[in-house]
């Protein structure tokens, strides 16, 4: 399920149409980013088209790994990046076949993951087999929404 790394252009702006493809989303949801993380804003020119810089590029490429591969909610995305930036650890956009992304499920920033409050009061990281596990298991619950998905499209036609 790891990815490889995207390779962002050495180009001082990149348009919205350029960023969709490094990242691999629809306008449209980079547009909802930037309404829900304070952290994506990307300047306007005269315009009023979007431009990027590259550390617009590396944020969305960020927050799209935490949502689309590590399964947070936008609010759980939101505030493990707070505490990123928080601390001071700069963004980095790399797949785990590089060698460089950690194994036992931490993340960049000291080996803590983000859990939720209400569930427990320190930060405690995931082991490798837990987070593959969970990996499988929200492949196989979108597997079975699929075909509960077609079961009801068969039956409404």
């Amino acid at each position: 399920m790891s990815r490889p790394a995207v390779a962002i252009p050495e180009k001082l702006f990149f348009k919205i149409g350029e960023v969709c493809e490094l990242a691999g989303v629809q306008a449209h949801v980079l547009r909802y980013w930037e309404s829900e993380f304070p952290m994506l804003a990307p300047q306007k020119n005269r315009a009023g088209q979007r431009v990027y810089r590259k550390r617009d590029v590396e944020m969305a490429l960020r927050i799209k790994e935490l949502l689309y591969e590590d399964q947070y909610t936008i609010a759980g995305a939101k505030k493990r990046l707070t505490n990123e930036l928080r601390g001071g650890g700069k963004l980095k956009v790399v797949g785990e076949d590089d060698g460089h992304a950690a194994s036992d499920g931490s993340n960049m920033n000291g080996g803590e993951t983000f859990a939720p409050p209400a569930y427990t009061s320190s930060v405690v990281p995931l082991a490798a087999e837990e987070r593959q596990g969970l990996k499988q298991l929200a492949a196989e619950l979108r597997e079975l929404l699929s075909l509960l998905e077609q079961e009801t499209q068969g039956r409404a036609k």
